[in-house]
């Protein structure tokens, strides 16, 4: 009887490496890709009607003029006391809102402390006012 060499026969092992090879690309392309995936992507919004509010008897208008001057109902309030000022408003009536109207020439810094304010101040509802272009 002959002994079965080991040579002869098929090789039942799989051989891994390529498919190893293949991943470690992938992986590298989506690595490379994937920042560029989240960049901003630019989109024409539909345009629509202007529409008129609902009227809310809970309402108050800060306003943010040219010169950076905060307006509450058409008074002026000094950033400072605006909190203060926000915080009796809301102690008054606890479903109060803001409309917030900022000037297109007003600084981003002025508005960003009038809306840090509103936010301290515990008003938890702020709508922006715009104007139809």
């Amino acid at each position: 009887m002959q002994m079965p060499n080991e040579d002869e026969g098929e090789m039942s092992e799989i051989n891994v490496t390529p498919l190893v090879d293949v991943m470690l690309v992938l992986l590298v392309v989506f690595i490379v890709t994937a920042p560029l995936l989240t960049q901003v992507v630019r989109v024409k919004l539909p345009k629509t009607e202007q529409t008129e509010p609902a009227p809310d008897q809970h309402v108050a208008i800060l306003s943010v003029n040219a010169d950076g001057q905060a307006l509450l109902d058409d008074r002026a309030v000094p950033l400072e006391s605006l909190e203060t000022e926000l915080k009796a408003l809301q102690d008054k009536d606890p479903e109060i809102s803001l409309q917030l109207q900022a000037d297109r020439g007003a600084v981003f810094e002025s508005v960003a402390k009038v809306m840090a304010s509103a936010q301290r101040s515990g008003i938890g509802k702020l709508s922006f006012v715009t104007i139809q272009q």
